[in-house]
């Protein structure tokens, strides 16, 4: 069931009505069977794997509660780390680990074909997966204690909004959350709707838009060379963020409806001054997940620089590996390794703050920097092989000696088939985005249209809705792009 489907749109007010209709202590209940109904509408029998994954962990929890040798705890992390994981990889992994392995013997002219398997990778598997193994490792660190409800325990799990693309929730934010008591607020549950709105003008207007475009280079990439190839790669930018941050606002607003707070997954990443950066404002669940479970644990920066190098590259790879069963996954996330370590080696973090007039000099330079390096990193995850990542980037300037048919809009025309009046649509939309993302470096943008006098806060939202009306391509209606990982 899509976020942006006649499904989903009868789907949540009958959910909505039912939690708050009845009393306070059976509300779980509701968001249980909602989220099940919702999980097994994508394939009933993806229901088998996912509680399969919550009642080993949950009683894995349990059982380190009452496990007193620290021998024995070490042996139950260890073997639910190996059947969540063993899950994930023979879903996700057997096939590239099958290919990858035989591509490297036949280096040593040992012949050996593959054996793949015919499977359908379960949509949202590595999220609920990692929300699993942050619950297990962060009760054997006695950090939280286990829930002893399997019902509230796998609402936990599967809460419907969060459950296919995250954000990926950890244990002491969401569960007390999801067992707790809550009373209706029409100020949470119009904010919600209006996240929910934010989302949807993102991944609907935006996204579906960009997409055409991406889609039809992509999918005959060797029929273009040029400036299609470079626009298409900004276009891809954009796309991609628009299209996972969109899914994260659709589903922080939607949990909102049930007053529960999810945590923000994306802080205007296209404005960081910094891939460090970036990667505090990108995906934020997810990184944050790797910095606490894989690079602190590895040694993080408590380690000598040559070592401290060595777990960012690692942690970023394995980012990479994270995305998809696919190698240029793994170079995109090394090329992000890479250029940390070269930030912390050429930049170190100076004690102090540094003058804010020269940081505002540089800020915009700074900005553009990391948006070009990301767009270049993008062309890996985009790209079906590694041939055709490098096909993008060593044709994407061909034929820029001459300038003025370089940049001709005819080429956009001619080889994306795409309008003036399409272009000033995107323009526009990229335009809005822009100026939200900027403005939300300092306040929160919803709330502050909110705040404004009644007028003008129903014109700002009258305007809005005609603008996604008339700008909703006849394609939309896609799925996100996050459900293939």
């Amino acid at each position: 069931m899509l976020f942006n489907s006649l499904s989903f749109a009868v789907f949540l007010p009958i959910v909505f009505l039912l939690y708050w209709a009845i009393p306070d202590k059976y509300r779980y209940l509701v968001l249980f069977v909602a989220s099940y109904y919702f999980y097994m509408s994508w394939n009933v029998k993806y229901v088998i794997l996912i509680l399969f994954t919550t009642a080993i962990s949950y009683g894995c929890a349990l059982a380190l509660e009452r496990a007193k040798d620290r021998q024995k705890r070490k042996i139950l992390l260890f073997s639910t780390l190996v059947a969540s994981l063993g899950c994930l990889f023979f879903f996700k992994y057997f096939n590239f680990a099958s290919e990858s392995v035989c591509a490297v013997l036949n280096l040593f002219t040992i012949k050996i074909h593959p054996v793949t398997l015919r499977l359908l990778l379960p949509v949202g598997i590595s999220f609920y997966t990692f929300q699993t193994l942050s619950y297990v490792i962060d009760v054997y660190r006695s950090e939280v204690k286990p829930e002893h409800n399997f019902i509230k325990y796998a609402t936990f799990i599967s809460f419907f909004p969060q459950l296919v693309a995250g954000p990926i929730e950890r244990t002491n934010h969401l569960l007390p959350q999801i067992v707790g008591n809550h009373t209706f607020t029409y100020e949470e549950a119009s904010y919600g709707v209006k996240q929910m709105a934010w989302g949807y003008f993102k991944k609907m207007v935006v996204a579906d838009t960009l997409a055409v475009y991406v889609d039809t280079v992509y999918h005959n990439l060797y029929a273009y060379k040029g400036f299609p190839l470079v626009v298409v790669s900004l276009l891809f930018s954009i796309q991609i963020y628009c299209d996972f941050s969109g899914y994260s606002d659709i589903a922080i607003g939607c949990a909102k409806l049930f007053g529960i707070d999810l945590m923000k997954n994306f802080d205007s990443p296209y404005f960081s001054t910094s891939i460090k950066e970036f990667w505090r404002r990108w995906h934020i669940s997810l990184s944050t997940w790797f910095k606490d479970y894989v690079y602190i644990p590895l040694g993080g920066n408590r380690v000598s620089k040559a070592r401290n190098c060595w777990n960012l590259l690692v942690t970023f790879m394995v980012s990479g590996l994270w995305h998809g069963a696919n190698w240029t996954y793994v170079i995109w996330g090394g090329l992000h390794g890479v250029i940390q370590i070269l930030e912390n080696l050429l930049f170190p973090k100076k004690k102090g703050k540094a003058d804010s007039k020269e940081k505002d000099k540089l800020f915009f330079g700074k900005v553009i920097w990391v948006f070009l390096f990301t767009t270049f990193a993008w062309v890996f995850f985009r790209a079906e092989t590694f041939e055709d990542a490098i096909y993008v980037i060593g044709h994407m300037f061909d034929g820029i000696g001459q300038p003025a048919v370089y940049f001709s809009f005819s080429q956009l025309y001619t080889y994306l088939g795409l309008d003036l009046l399409t272009l000033l649509g995107m323009i526009c939309s990229v335009a809005i985005l822009t100026v939200f993302d900027y403005i939300s470096l300092k306040k929160d943008v919803l709330k502050s249209i909110g705040q404004r006098k009644l007028m003008l806060r129903w014109a700002i939202y009258i305007c809005f809705i005609i603008f996604i009306i008339f700008n909703v391509p006849v394609t939309s209606g896609q799925e996100f792009i996050y459900f293939q990982f």
